[in-house]
């Protein structure tokens, strides 16, 4: 059975940082994409980041390319997500997901096209 645990959530100013983590378990994820995802209050869920976990190729969403990275570490299989210079409407729910198979680049961004989700982590920046 597929686990996704995510960490590293929490409460910081604006202009600060913080790293997620999720910890994969209970297959091989070699030819999986994983994406986060992010939900404020009152919002749908929307796409951050995806990575392709073979080939570490990853791809952002155009309000946080530049201060978000995404990476995976293969030997704890275990993918992040680097968030730099964070912005009060950045305040969200962030959780990981990973599909089934490999998606095609347009649909890495929705949600429906991932099969397994981690239980989220938020992240809050005061302003």
């Amino acid at each position: 059975q597929v686990q996704l645990v995510e960490s590293g959530g929490g409460l910081v100013q604006t202009g600060g940082s913080l790293r997620l983590s999720c910890a994969a378990s209970g297959r091989a994820f070699s030819s999986s994409d994983m994406g986060w995802f992010r939900q404020a209050p009152g919002k749908e869920r929307e796409f951050v980041a995806a990575i392709r976990w073979i080939t570490g190729y990853a791809y952002y969403a155009e309000s946080v390319k530049g201060r978000f990275t995404i990476s995976v570490d293969n030997a704890k299989n275990t993918v992040y997500l680097q968030m730099n210079s964070l912005q009060p409407e950045d305040t969200a729910v962030y959780s990981c997901a990973v599909a089934g198979s490999s998606l095609a680049p347009s649909a890495l961004i929705n949600p429906l096209n991932y099969d397994y989700w981690g239980q989220g982590t938020q992240v809050t920046v005061s302003s």
